[in-house]
C-alpha cells in the first residue's frame, strides 16, 4: 500500500508530454520524408544495381527480392510491419507513426526509383557514395523520432530476455545479414556490403550529432571567482558555480562549470593554466546544446 501511495504522489508530479504543434509535425515529417527517399535513392540508385546490400530489414529485403523477384519496397514494407506492431508498446506512439511514415516513404521511393538505371557500376564508388547518402537519410530519420529498421525494435524486445545489449544484438543480426550475401552474390560483394554497412553507419552519427562539436568544461580551483570572471570576460561564455565535496579532505569546493565550442577549447586552457595552474580541468564532447544561456557574448 505504502509502494502504491508513493507511485501515486509520484504521478502527481510528472509532466506529461504536450501535443505537438502542426508547425512541429510538418517540420517532422519533412525531414523524415527527405531521409527515407535519401535511402531509396542510395538503394536503387547506388547498391541494388551493383548486388551490394546494407544491413537490418533492408539487407534482408534486398536478398529476398534478388532471390523471389519480388518488388523491392512492397518487402521493406511488409518485413517492417510485424516488428512495428510488436514494439508499439515498447518505443510510443509518435515513434511509431513516424516509423511507419518513414517506411511507407522509402516503399514508395524505391518503387519510383526502380526503372531509374544506376550511376556508376563500380562496386567501390557504389558502396562508398551509396553509403554515405544511405547514412544521411537514416540519420535524418532517426534525428526526427523515426525509424526504417525493424531489427533495432527487435532488438530493445529480445535485450528484456537476454544478457546483451541492443547494440550488440543489433550487430550480431547484421553481421548475419552481411554474411548471408556472400552466399548470394559473391563474397566480395558481402566484402563490399560490409564496407556499405560501417560507411553508413558513420555517417548516421554524424547526421545525427551534427559536425559543430561543443564541449562540457568541469573546473576545481581554488581562485573559482577568478576563473570564472576571466572565462565570462575574455571568453565570452557564462559559468555555472556548483557546490563540492572532496571525499578524501571533505573540504567544500566551488566547481565551475560551462560550456564551449570546439575552436575555444584551446583558449580557454589558455585562461585555466594563467589564472590558476594546479586547477583540476576535465572537457567532454557534447553533441548537442539546447536552451539556457549558451549565447556568445562580446570578449575582450
Amino acid at each position: 500500500m505504502e509502494l502504491q501511495a508513493s507511485l501515486e504522489n509520484k504521478s502527481q508530479t510528472v509532466t506529461k508530454p504536450k501535443k505537438l504543434t502542426w508547425l512541429r509535425i510538418l517540420k517532422r515529417s519533412v525531414f523524415i520524408m527527405t531521409g527515407a527517399f535519401l535511402v531509396a535513392v542510395g538503394l536503387e540508385i547506388f547498391l541494388v544495381p551493383n548486388q551490394v546490400i546494407d544491413g537490418g530489414i533492408v539487407g534482408i529485403s534486398i536478398i529476398t527480392s534478388h532471390l523471389t523477384h519480388l518488388n523491392l519496397g512492397l518487402l521493406l514494407f511488409v518485413l517492417n510491419l510485424p516488428f512495428l506492431f510488436l514494439g508499439y508498446k515498447q518505443i510510443g506512439k509518435t515513434f511509431a507513426f513516424s516509423t511507419l511514415f518513414g517506411i511507407i516513404v522509402l516503399s514508395v521511393g524505391t518503387n519510383l526509383l526502380h526503372s531509374v538505371p544506376g550511376l556508376t557500376h563500380d562496386p567501390l564508388l557504389a558502396s562508398v557514395f551509396g553509403g554515405i547518402i544511405l547514412g544521411v537519410g537514416v540519420g535524418l530519420v532517426i534525428r526526427y523520432g523515426g525509424s526504417l529498421d525493424g531489427t533495432e525494435i527487435l532488438s530493445i524486445l529480445i535485450n528484456k530476455r537476454l544478457p546483451f545489449s541492443v547494440g550488440q544484438l543489433v550487430m550480431f543480426f547484421n553481421l548475419f545479414i552481411l554474411s548471408s550475401a556472400g552466399f548470394v552474390f559473391g563474397w566480395d560483394r558481402a566484402m563490399y556490403s560490409l564496407m556499405t554497412y560501417f560507411i553508413a553507419f558513420k555517417v548516421i552519427d554524424i547526421t545525427i550529432e551534427g559536425f559543430d562539436e561543443t564541449k562540457s568544461v568541469w573546473i576545481i580551483s581554488d581562485k573559482t571567482e577568478e576563473l570564472g570572471n576571466t572565462i565570462l570576460y575574455r571568453l565570452g561564455r557564462g559559468v555555472t558555480y556548483l557546490s563540492g565535496e572532496g571525499a578524501y579532505t571533505g573540504d567544500s569546493k566551488k566547481v565551475i562549470f560551462c560550456v564551449v565550442t570546439r575552436l575555444e577549447e584551446a583558449k580557454l586552457k589558455s585562461i585555466v593554466e594563467e589564472v590558476d595552474p594546479n586547477a583540476f580541468l576535465a572537457i567532454g564532447n557534447i553533441h548537442d546544446v539546447q536552451g539556457g544561456q549558451f549565447k556568445k557574448r562580446d570578449i575582450h
